[in-house]
């Protein structure tokens, strides 16, 4: 049976850049071993599928904070701000204040697709300044028009009256 040495190497040992104890020998970019005294420990995140990450150290992560979504219909354009986590349901609640059409009366585009009320803003890939389509929906759109044509054939004014005695 062959016994196998463990080599132990400490938390966070691993550094980009020159120096970290091979005396310069380690080259930009690559890896090197150094020691663990000037050396910041790893983070850690937990993305909502379970995946076990590395967590970012830039100032302003994609996924937090407030974002202005540019959205625009045939004949207006809208800047909205709304969180970057939000999903597509929650922009469409925020445009029918703004617009009047429905929710149920809207259809979101994004990068040439139609964007479902469940889909998150961050993970489809909707980043600060972006812009979205606004459509109405034609179908709804054609039962409106159907619906005012019959209400306004039902009280076309006429030369008949009807003399009740």
């Amino acid at each position: 049976m062959m016994k196998l040495k463990s080599k132990k190497f400490c938390r966070g040992s691993f550094k980009f850049g020159n120096g970290g104890g091979n005396n310069g020998n380690v080259k930009s970019g690559e890896k090197g071993v150094g020691n663990c005294n000037n050396i910041s420990e790893i983070k850690w995140e937990l993305r909502p599928g379970g995946m076990l990450v590395q967590k970012r150290e830039t100032g302003s992560s994609d996924g937090e904070g407030m974002i202005i979504v540019r959205v625009s219909t045939v004949s207006q354009c809208h800047d909205i701000s709304i969180g970057a986590t939000s999903t597509f349901g929650e922009l469409k609640m925020i445009l029918s204040l703004v617009t009047s059409l429905e929710p149920k009366e809207q259809r979101l585009l994004f990068k040439g697709k139609e964007r479902e009320e469940d889909e998150y803003l961050h993970m489809v890939g909707v980043k600060d300044k972006d812009k979205v389509l606004l459509l109405q929906d034609p179908a709804i759109k054609e039962m409106k028009k159907l619906h005012r044509l019959a209400s306004t054939t039902q009280h076309i004014p006429t030369t008949y009256h009807t003399i009740s005695v």
